[in-house]
């Protein structure tokens, strides 16, 4: 079976904490697929360290390698987002954000000191993380004839295809989930059935 319709991911909030000469850095990381929650976690995580100076923050989405963002938030430039960053990508990690809070100690840390200290604040809140496996999938609608129903069902079944919506009009309509992986050997047997539409909706 391919696996390039595999990422790794994980399934829950994580908290971890490193200290340097007075200084704390608070991470917290957090599943993350869509980019307009990115306001209220950072809200969250100021919620709960209110008294930090710096929220500083970095994520990954999806699966091509090139939708991400790092943001050092007043600390000085690719000090604090890149090396939180830098942890996401080592561990292979896609749909994550980790906000890192900064509690100021009162002695400056440089920023080989500033680097380490983001970077490993935010690998001590992954130590515990619960990493998931999950597969790229493709939303296909298929419509038909009432009497093609069985034969549409077995090709359910047959690949564990996950159902997210049907409806019973002129037409049949059965919304479903199909591996990337899979897609191919799928819509072959589709079209071994005949007269029936397949038509691609969206990828997750």
């Amino acid at each position: 079976m391919p696996d390039d319709d595999i990422y790794f991911t994980i399934n829950g909030k994580y908290e971890g904490l490193f200290k340097d000469k007075g200084s704390k850095f608070m991470a917290c990381v957090f599943p993350f697929e869509d980019e307009t929650k990115l306001k209220d976690l950072i809200e969250e995580t100021k919620s709960l360290y209110p008294k930090a100076r710096h929220y500083c923050y970095a994520y990954q989405i999806g699966v091509s390698g090139d939708h991400y963002r790092a943001n050092d938030d007043g600390e000085p430039s690719g000090s604090a987002g890149k090396p939180i960053l830098n942890v996401i990508l080592s561990k292979k990690l896609t749909n994550v954000l980790i906000v890192v809070a900064r509690y100021f100690g009162g002695t400056l840390l440089g920023v080989p000191g500033l680097i380490n200290a983001y970077k490993s604040a935010s690998l001590i809140a992954l130590e515990d993380a619960d990493i998931i496996t999950r597969y790229v999938r493709e939303v296909y609608l298929f419509r038909f004839t009432f009497e093609k129903m069985n034969e549409i069902m077995r090709v359910v079944k047959e690949n564990e295809l996950k159902v997210l919506s049907q409806t019973y009009d002129d037409l049949c309509g059965l919304e479903v989930e199909i591996r990337q992986s899979m897609v191919s050997k799928v819509l072959a047997r589709i079209e071994d059935i005949r007269e029936i539409e397949a038509g691609y909706l969206r990828t997750i």
